[in-house]
This record gives structure tokens, sequence and C-alpha cells, in this order.
């Protein structure tokens, strides 16, 4: 190793190059190397003969030629697939506006059930009881409800369309949840962080605002992810009401050739549509895991 001096302003400092690591660490690294080789080799393997078999198990059954003319037919899915990525754009807006309104209607929700005193008990009621009946209630039975119940009351000035009352409905139940997550975060947040910011002059809506909520939505960004995901999913349920989104373009062609390759095809999507949203939620999950482990800020 050489060391060399170099002449900064009025003082020097050494300056180390030409670092050779020990023949300890390249062994080590070298056999980290070679068992991380092995590693994905057998994982590979291991999935390759496992989707073999599940391959000759399928192809192999007594009704595989059936199901594959009617699941997996060539025709249908070439005249399915552009008709599903046209009612697909209806599930994304869905997907971004209902989950902009998610969030927000469910931090309000959150905020009301974590309100202190007295006077905010009939508020901390309304909130438990909105987060207890959708939570409970299934979203198709709250979708049914909405899209079929809402127009059948003929209200003036209120809106039939079922892609509107689709989205509340989603708005709804999903609100319920994430007001949850939302709630467990604010609870996570140590009182002493409550009790400083007090301490410095902020009243309880400051305190709130600029020492809680951050603490807790940042600690929340997996779930809440993961949510969202779920709503992604979910936006298909809509087609109960008639809207053309992927999946009731899909029907539309199921109930006319009685083949069901459109299904796949509208799941596949689904699938390709949610997968990225997935890894995300990971990748997130796993870089605050790593940030909590060193002791950063979460």
């Amino acid at each position: 190793m050489t060391v060399h001096k170099e002449e900064l302003g009025s003082g020097e400092h050494e300056v180390a190059d030409d670092y050779v690591p020990s023949r300890r660490r390249l062994d080590r690294e070298r056999h980290k190397r070679a068992r991380t080789r092995r590693a994905t080799a057998i994982g590979a393997l291991s999935t390759l003969v496992t989707a073999a078999v599940l391959y000759l198990v399928v192809v192999n059954a007594p009704g595989w030629p059936r199901t594959k003319e009617t699941f997996f037919d060539r025709e249908y899915a070439r005249e399915a697939f552009p008709k599903v990525l046209e009612g697909l754009w209806l599930n994304v807006r869905l997907l971004l506006i209902c989950g902009a309104a998610v969030l927000v209607l469910g931090m309000l929700i959150a905020v009301a059930r974590t309100l202190r005193g007295p006077v905010f008990f009939p508020l901390r009621f309304l909130a438990a009881a909105y987060t207890d009946f959708f939570r409970g209630l299934p979203l198709i039975i709250n979708l049914m409800i909405v899209v079929l119940g809402v127009p059948a009351l003929r209200l003036q000035g209120v809106t039939v369309d079922p892609v509107l009352l689709g989205g509340t409905a989603l708005t709804l139940t999903y609100s319920a949840y994430v007001a949850e997550v939302f709630r467990a975060g604010i609870e996570s947040v140590h009182p002493s962080q409550r009790a400083a910011a007090r301490s410095l002059g902020l009243n309880n809506r400051q305190a709130l605002r600029y020492v809680v909520l951050p603490q807790a939505v940042r600690r929340q960004v997996p779930p809440l992810l993961n949510d969202l995901v779920s709503l992604q999913k979910d936006t298909g349920l809509v087609s109960i009401g008639g809207a053309v989104d992927a999946v009731r373009a899909a029907d539309i062609i199921v109930g006319r050739s009685l083949n069901y390759t459109p299904y796949i095809v509208a799941g596949l999507v689904f699938v390709a549509l949610t997968i990225p949203m997935t890894r995300f939620t990971d990748w997130v999950t796993a870089r605050m895991d790593r940030r909590q482990a060193q002791g950063g800020a979460v």
C-alpha cells in the first residue's frame, strides 16, 4: 500500500491508494460468489423440474383437449385482447380516482377515531361504526346495494352512472380498511413525540399535523400499497352494474361465443398490471426494514 501526502490549504493529510485486500478476504468473497452461483443453479433447476411436472400432469389429464379448446383458444384470445385493453383504461381511471379518495377519506376517519376528549365522543363513535360496518360488509354486496339500489330510489340530482356508483362503493369499502391502517400508524407513534411537540409550543392540531402524522404515514406505506393493489383488482367488480371495463368486455365475448378464453385474457392483463405494483411494494418494505435495522428514520 502506497501512502503519500497532499497539501490542502495550510494543512496536510495522508492519502492511501493501491489498496490490496488480504488473502482471507479474497477467499471469503470467492466462496460467497460460488455459493450464490450454486444456489441460483439449484433454484433454476428445481423450478424447471416443477414446471415440467405440472405441464405433464395438465396436458395428460383426460379433459385437457376440451379444456384447451374452451379456455385457451388463440382466435378468441386475439379477438378479446384489444377490447380487454380498451376496457382496462376504465379500471386504471377508477384506481387513480378511487385511490386518491380512499387515502383522503381514510385519513379523516382515522384522525376522527384518535381525537381525544369527551366532546369528540360522537365523532369517534360514528367513525368506529363506519369502519366496523364497511369492513364487515362484503364488497360485492356493497356494490349491489349502491349500483342497483341508488337508481331505484329515483332521487333528484343523484347520478345513476354505474361507473360513478361503483367507484363510490369501492371508496366506501376501502376507506374503512385504509382508516384502520392509518389509525394503527398514528397509535404506533410514541406518546413522548406528542409531548415533545407540546413542550415546544405546538397545540394538539399542530402536533398531529407536523409530528404524528408524518411518522405514522411513513410507517404504514407498505400496507397502504397492499390495499391499493387489492383496490386495483377489485375495480373489475364494477362490471356488475353494466360498466364496460376489462372484465365486462371479456364477458360480452364469452356470452356470444360460450368460450371462456376472454376471461383468461382479462385475468392475465390484471396480473400484468398488478405485478409491478406488488414488486414496488416489496421493494419499499425491504428498504424500510433495512433503514430500521440500521437505526435510520422509518
